[in-house]
């Protein structure tokens, strides 16, 4: 299971005593624990509902980044960026922008999504096909844009 190959994960980092990844696994681990006692869902989560968690504390890295960028705190940037980093070795490979296209581009085809009120049912669609590999936002301001 993916979790426990964090734990061992976590296990190696406090041996080479590599703080940042220690710390991030660390979280990693709290936050799916978190999740598995919170009562909304499984006593424990598969590797997908590891991933949707980490996935989670990812984009929270990058907007915790972003937030820095823009109060001018490059060195505390730099640190969420490189948790983000240490997660992604975690989830899925993402989505180029290509591949991206070629999917929503396939899936409207495939369902004759064709104009905005299909917008709802075509998002549905392509999150299924998209399974996680890319941001939401971009994935609905894509879909919006073939639909117009």
């Amino acid at each position: 299971m993916l979790i426990e190959t964090i734990r061992e994960d976590l296990k190696t980092a406090m041996k080479a005593k590599n703080a940042i990844e220690l710390r991030t696994l660390r979280s990693v681990i709290t936050a799916v624990q978190e999740s598995e006692t919170s009562g909304n869902g499984p006593d424990q989560l598969d590797d997908d509902g590891v991933q949707k968690v980490i996935a989670a504390q990812a984009k929270r890295r990058v907007e915790a980044a972003e937030a820095f960028a823009s109060a001018n705190r490059p060195e505390q940037q730099a640190a969420e960026l490189e948790e983000k980093a240490i997660l992604e070795r975690y989830l899925p490979k993402g989505l180029d922008d290509d591949e991206l296209e070629a999917i929503v581009n396939q899936v409207l085809a495939d369902n004759a999504f064709t104009n905005k009120a299909d917008m709802g049912s075509a998002m549905k669609a392509v999150n299924a096909e998209v399974a996680g590999r890319a941001d939401g936002r971009l994935v609905a301001d894509l879909v919006k844009s073939k639909l117009a």
